[in-house]
């Protein structure tokens, strides 16, 4: 076989190769949308046209945090220092929707003036992919992980230790972490103390496990609720999608559906409203459906 012969040959071998190859993941433009969501598989952030949310008056009984978190963010939109912050405490009392409520809050009162990332608590590790690009972004942004949460044999947490604040590169003025967790240190206890077992020298490995939540400067701690805040949340969002029931039937369904769920909180106020809304026959849709 000639040369001449192998041209045709390689041409085709070289345009197979090209359709197998997957295209180069596009340049986001940050432009797009207020929110966001990173794939790690692909180096993506894909923008997410309506963020799930609901309106901060609707948050009760969180009014101390509401405040400080509202006031962090809007400081970092604005251009002045701010804090990474860790929401941690009681399930279903609001952490991720505070989250998205105050950036809604601050893009209606700075129009554009600020990104939400959600990074997946499994991606943490391609966080500096992450930082990379949006270094590259004027924008103000707020990377935000639901749920996150260290077990055992899990070292993850020295990376995003790094990231936060100890890298070289250090974290991009543009950009804050905001995580929510049910723990404080985001970390089991059997973990620390594991560690704390395991070392030569107990206290440093105590103090290498728990300097992690150190990173976040401003803590915001939720805790259950009391009755009367449990019945506010639900009136609240009975009024918010115009539900008819009256008062003292709503508080007696109410009570005892927390009864039969052995809780109150958030959540479990608006999973009654769900349930309500359905006996009632009433659609619930836009934004602030859900908690």
């Amino acid at each position: 076989m000639t040369d001449r012969d192998l041209i045709p040959l390689l041409t085709r071998v070289a345009a197979a190769l090209e359709r197998l190859a997957p295209p180069p993941p596009a340049e986001t433009d940050l432009g797009i949308a207020d929110g966001y969501v990173w794939h790690a598989e692909n180096g993506r952030i894909e923008p997410v046209p309506v963020i799930n949310r609901v309106e901060l008056s609707l948050l009760r009984g969180i009014d101390r945090v509401r405040d400080l978190l509202l006031d962090n963010t809007l400081r970092f939109a604005r251009g002045m220092p701010a804090n990474n912050a860790l929401l941690w405490g009681a399930r279903g009392m609001g952490k991720s929707s505070l989250v998205k409520a105050v950036h809604a809050e601050v893009n209606q009162r700075l129009p554009r003036g600020l990104v939400l990332i959600e990074i997946h608590r499994e991606d943490i590790p391609t966080l500096p992919r992450l930082l990379a690009l949006l270094r590259q972004t004027k924008r103000r942004c707020v990377v935000f992980c639901d749920d996150l949460s260290f077990e055992a044999k899990d070292s993850t947490y020295k990376s995003l230790k790094a990231v936060l604040e100890g890298g070289i590169e250090g974290r991009p003025d543009n950009v804050l972490f905001y995580a929510t967790s049910n723990r404080r240190h985001l970390m089991a206890r059997e973990m620390i103390e594991n560690e704390r077992s395991t070392a030569i020298n107990p206290g440093e490995a105590v103090e290498e496990s728990v300097s992690l939540s150190d990173r976040f400067g401003l803590w915001l701690g939720f805790h259950s609720c009391d009755q009367e805040t449990f019945f506010a949340m639900v009136e609240g969002y009975v009024r918010s999608h115009g539900l008819k029931i009256a008062p003292e039937t709503l508080r007696a369904e109410a009570l005892e559906w927390s009864m039969t769920r052995g809780s109150r909180s958030g959540r479990v106020a608006w999973q009654y409203v769900q349930d309500l809304a359905g006996r009632l026959g009433t659609p619930l849709g836009g934004p602030g459906k859900k908690v």
